[in-house]
C-alpha cells in the first residue's frame, strides 16, 4: 500500500451507474448526467445529489418529479457532452439528437435512446447536500437493445464499463432468511 490523496478517495468508492435525469418545467424539457446515486434499501427509492448549481434543480424542485434514464456504453460521449453543458442557454435534446417519449406517470420525458428509464416523484430532498429521494412510480425497459452495459464514473474524467455478469444466486438464496 501507498499513500494516496485524502481528496481522491471518492473515486474509490463512487457509485453508479452514471445515468441520465430529465425534467420539465412544463414548457421546457431539460436532461442532466449524474453520477451520484444510490438505491435506497430494496425498495423501489433511489436518491441522487445534485444542487442549484445545476439548471436541471430548479425544476426537479418545482414540479417534484423526474426519469432517472439509464444510457449504455454507447452512449458515453453524449452523457459527457449532457453533463458539460447548462440547459440553461442549450437545448440538450436537440443538440444530442435525443428522442424524448412521454412518461406514463410523470410530466419528464423518457430518453428512446436509454436501456430503461425510471419515473419518479421527489419524497424528500435532505439538508445542505441536497440529497434527492425519489420514489419511482414506472419503470420501462428496452429489452431489443443490443449494447446493456452501464457507466461508471471513477470521478476523474474516466470511466468504467461493466463486465461480464456473475451469477451467485443460489448461493445467496440459501443464506437470505424467508420472508426478505
Amino acid at each position: 500500500m501507498r499513500p494516496m490523496k485524502l481528496s481522491k478517495a471518492f473515486t474509490l468508492i463512487e457509485p453508479g451507474p452514471v445515468v441520465l435525469v430529465t425534467t420539465s418545467d412544463g414548457g421546457k424539457n431539460n436532461v442532466m448526467t449524474i453520477s451520484w446515486t444510490m438505491v435506497v434499501d430494496f425498495t423501489p427509492q433511489f436518491a441522487l445529489t445534485t444542487g442549484a448549481w445545476n439548471h436541471s434543480f430548479k425544476a426537479l424542485r418545482k414540479t417534484r418529479e423526474c426519469v432517472i434514464a439509464i444510457p449504455a456504453v454507447d452512449m458515453l460521449d453524449k452523457v459527457v457532452g449532457i453533463g458539460t453543458c447548462s440547459g440553461a442557454d442549450t437545448d440538450k435534446f436537440d443538440k444530442f439528437r435525443l428522442t424524448p417519449l412521454p412518461a406514463k406517470r410523470v410530466g419528464a420525458p423518457l430518453i428512446k435512446e436509454c436501456l430503461a428509464n425510471i419515473e419518479c416523484k421527489v419524497v424528500d430532498i435532505v439538508g445542505r447536500h441536497n440529497i434527492v429521494v425519489l420514489e419511482a412510480v414506472a419503470a420501462h425497459v428496452d429489452p431489443g437493445r443490443k449494447e446493456t452495459r452501464m457507466l461508471h464514473a471513477v470521478g476523474d474524467g474516466t470511466f468504467i464499463a461493466d463486465g461480464r455478469k456473475l451469477d451467485r444466486r443460489k448461493l445467496m438464496a440459501s443464506k437470505i432468511p424467508a420472508g426478505v
